[in-house]
């Protein structure tokens, strides 16, 4: 299930941080580029899907390394936290929607 336009960004982050403290494959990398990915939904008034370039994203998240940031991202969606759909189009950045945890 997608999140809908109206579910605050606060609810986002509460429900991700309620499943993945007892989620041991999560990392401190995981959890920034999530909140920096919210915190881009947030300035896009919560339009769905969020499409993003890396580098408008890395000065939120502080992961320096582009393999990184790709393997994190790709791990987020494999735990099903996400629906990431890179973008090779350099006009077209990546596409993110947020999945519902309960």
């Amino acid at each position: 299930m997608i999140v809908k336009k109206d579910f605050a960004a606060e609810n986002l982050i509460a429900s991700f941080l309620t499943c993945v403290k007892d989620d041991p494959r999560i990392c401190s990398t995981h959890i920034s580029l999530y909140t920096s990915l919210i915190y881009i939904l947030q300035k896009n008034e919560f339009k769905t899907p969020v499409y993003f370039y890396r580098n408008d994203l890395i000065p939120f998240c502080k992961i320096s390394g582009s393999a990184t940031f790709h393997r994190r991202l790709k791990e987020l969606e494999g735990f099903g936290y996400i629906k990431y759909q890179p973008s090779f189009n350099h006009s077209v950045g990546s596409k993110v929607e947020f999945l519902v945890m309960s």
